[in-house]
């Protein structure tokens, strides 16, 4: 059933009393067999896990492609998938991973080498995939994206190293006048004069011992790296598929692949349906028949295809703000602690927001505590990892609320009339503007910001909408001005998933902004041994990105979805990420547990 379908049925339920429950949001009645019909947000950028790095790309992927780790059901920390264990060396600056057998969805054997295949095409810098920054602490990995070089001197044939990082090649810029630029600094002296040698696919540190051995050689120390690969960048992608079928390898009948689920039905902005892969190595856990994903993002049109019982869960954050007074009173309104930060990230490269002190004045004339209070379901905040998410982790806190001191500092950066005091009229309004990806969330986000921008500064800065796929091109390009939203869910249960999407330019970084001393403070806290040593570094890393204001943190969420009783193995969990292998549809209702 597609969207207009479930429309015209949800207008019809309408007209009918139904078999509602007065403790549940809406109709309550299982369907007869085992089928899962799931809101899944935004239509999919890509279902090629190397390319994805959107939440509504993931949670079908999730079905599709297994990883080596998988995220809990419950807690969203990483449980075996493909790799069945794994251990780090003696100072997790490599990993060995150990391979269930398992086949692909054709019949093919999944081995240790469509590892080494996926990561080496994931990084491979014509595909330009915008997650690729979060395997660069994978040896040369970074290198390799960038179309770097390595130096060799031709006398001894060996390698120049890296007198930052002693067990690692120096890498320099591939293109000739940067590389000329950097060579003519006396610390690069060491590499003058030598031949320059291409970073090639197989210099990166993935190595497969053999068929279901896979190790992993890093730059540095990654303890969280078997949480990290739950992610889908680290997934495998069949090579056989996409060299018969090239770019549309994704598409039904053409697909291949490894997880519970496999693509019968693609009807773009409609519906994508599954069915269980019978090949699948688990398949005897698979209880659902199908699984049905609708990409919907007007909210009202959720909560009643939801309340006339036409669809089972909707994805996380579709509960509206008017709504949730209501609704989160009832058994099925899914609340938890999330993690995950709502922000925006400014422009650091054109327009107003290049000085740092016009970010700040952005920054600190937002009431975010009103904020949090209109969005009802939501905690304030000034930092950019989840306060309270990691215990021991010494959260640094960036502005507080002051429109006095965000004129001040508006007044300094030059936006004064003749006597010297802040003008707004003097600010290049034309030059900004608040761009986000189209929901009826993100419209209420962005109009709060509008309204407390023209309140306390007296500027006001338009909206620009968009829809998913061009706002992450749009994004990632910096085609924007201005701010623009960057709201963001932990990839996984560790600190570093927010302040690593800092390090480079490019990707989800989104702002333009790097800055050496913040990749030293996160490399260093990675490096470290001591647990506490680690969270203080990071802490320290975050302290100056939150005073180079590249970002503008606003609230962190609480999970805020509704899922009907008769769903089970769907749990709130940190991450909102959902391991379909583990839903079933439950039938008796005295098994129906509404904490689930």
């Amino acid at each position: 059933m597609g969207v207009l379908a479930l429309a015209l049925a949800t207008a019809s339920a309408a007209c009918t009393a139904g078999s509602a429950d007065s403790a549940y949001f809406g109709k309550v009645t299982p369907p007869t067999g085992q089928e899962m019909r799931y809101i899944s947000g935004s239509e999919p950028e890509s279902l090629d896990p190397s390319m994805s790095s959107s939440q509504p790309d993931a949670r079908i992927i999730m079905a599709l492609f297994d990883g080596l780790t998988e995220y809990d059901p419950k807690t969203g920390q990483s449980v075996p998938a493909l790799a069945t264990a794994w251990e780090p060396n003696e100072d997790n600056s490599g990993f060995t991973f150990h391979l269930r057998a398992a086949t692909w969805s054709d019949g093919a054997a999944l081995t240790a080498e469509d590892f080494v295949y996926s990561l080496r095409r994931g990084l491979t810098p014509a595909l330009a995939a915008r997650t690729a920054y979060m395997a660069y602490d994978i040896s040369n990995a970074q290198a390799y994206n960038e179309g770097a070089v390595f130096a060799r001197d031709d006398a001894t044939g060996r390698f120049v190293m890296d007198p930052a990082n002693p067990t690692e090649r120096l890498a320099l810029p591939g293109d000739e006048a940067a590389r000329a630029t950097l060579l003519a600094t006396p610390a690069m002296a060491i590499a003058r004069n030598k031949r320059y040698v291409a970073v090639r696919a197989e210099d990166v540190g993935i190595d497969a011992v053999d068929a279901h051995t896979l190790r992993y050689r890093l730059r540095q120390p990654v303890p969280f790296l078997p949480k990290m690969v739950s992610h889908q960048f680290f997934r495998p992608v069949p090579q056989q598929a996409i060299e018969r079928h090239g770019d549309q390898w994704t598409r039904p009948g053409k697909i291949v692949v490894s997880g519970a689920f496999i693509i019968d039905t693609w009807r773009p902005y409609d519906v994508i349906a599954l069915t269980r892969n019978p090949l699948y190595y688990d398949a005897a856990v698979v209880r659902l028949d199908r699984l049905v994903f609708y990409p919907i993002e007007d909210l009202t049109t959720m909560m009643n295809l939801y309340k006339s019982g036409e669809v089972y869960a909707t994805f996380n954050h579709t509960v509206p703000s008017s709504w949730t007074a209501l609704v989160k009173n009832y058994k099925d309104y899914m609340d938890a602690p999330e993690l995950a930060t709502e922000s925006f990230v400014f422009n650091t490269t054109k327009g107003p927001t290049t000085d740092v002190r016009v970010r700040h004045a952005m920054n600190m004339s937002i009431d975010k505590v009103s904020l949090a209070r209109f969005r009802r379901t939501v905690k304030p905040t000034t930092s950019t990892v989840p306060l309270n998410m990691f215990p021991g982790y010494p959260s640094p806190m960036g502005d507080p609320f002051d429109p006095v001191k965000a004129k001040a500092l508006l007044a300094a950066a030059g936006y004064t009339n003749a006597a010297g005091e802040y003008d707004p009229a003097t600010f290049p309004v034309s030059e900004m503007e608040i761009t986000y990806n189209t929901s009826e969330s993100n419209r209420s986000t962005a109009e709060f910001i509008q309204a407390q921008w023209k309140q306390n500064l007296g500027v006001t800065v338009p909206l620009r909408n968009m829809e998913f796929r061009t706002f992450l091109q749009t994004r990632s390009r910096l085609e924007y001005r201005g701010i623009a939203r960057s709201g963001w869910i932990g990839d996984y249960m560790d600190p570093f998933t927010f302040l690593s999407m800092y390090m480079f330019e490019g990707g989800e970084n989104g702002s333009g902004w790097v800055d050496s001393e913040f990749q030293r403070l996160l490399n260093d806290g990675n490096r470290a041994q001591d647990p506490a040593e680690r969270y203080r570094l990071l802490a320290l890393a975050e302290q100056r990105l939150l005073d180079a204001q590249p970002t503008l943190p606003l609230y962190n969420n609480a999970t805020n979805y509704l899922k009907k009783p008769f769903v089970k193995g769907m749990w709130a969990n940190p991450v909102t990420m959902h391991a379909w292998k583990f839903v079933y549809i439950e039938h008796d209702p005295s098994k129906w547990d509404d904490a689930n």
